[in-house]
């Protein structure tokens, strides 16, 4: 049996690897998350659903494409969207085209938080990631990333 079987178990050097990236992503997930939401009052998951639909011909996006777009289940989406919509950051009405369908949209005041919000974060981004890498680093974390979406059959972006 080869070292690279998927029978054997990963070794302690990888499994420390794996924990390293693990514990670090999730560290600078809660700090970037931490600082959005004292800073704008947006959580993280507002601003994923309002970059999706700034992005969004119309500032429009249909509940089911959103939920795939932002990788979210969909009653976690329809939970989260009543929430905002109480808020004034969006509104949902029924889809012209079909009955079943809502469409979810970007309010003005929705698309002015969220590019109020975009300032601070785009500043956080470079203080907490950015600034702690050389370019080659960054060229490092790009091709990695680049393999592992590869792996994960995910859509690549950029």
């Amino acid at each position: 049996m080869s070292e690279d079987s998927p029978r054997r178990g990963p070794t302690r050097d990888q499994l420390r690897t794996w924990r390293n990236y693990i514990e670090t992503a999730e560290a600078l997930r809660t700090r970037l998350g931490s600082r959005l939401q004292s800073e704008s009052e947006l959580s993280t998951g507002d601003y994923q659903v309002l970059l999706a639909l700034t992005e969004a011909e119309g500032r429009t996006l249909r509940s089911s494409e959103l939920a795939d777009l932002i990788g979210w289940e969909r009653s976690r989406l329809s939970h989260h969207l009543g929430r905002m919509e109480k808020r004034g950051l969006i509104s949902r009405q029924a889809c012209a085209d079909d009955v079943h369908g809502i469409d979810v949209i970007a309010t003005d005041a929705g698309s002015a938080a969220f590019r109020a919000g975009s300032v601070p974060h785009l500043r956080a981004i470079r203080e907490l990631f950015l600034d702690a890498l050389t370019p080659a680093q960054l060229d490092e974390v790009d091709d990695l990333t680049r393999a592992l979406r590869r792996h994960l059959g995910l859509d690549s972006f950029g």
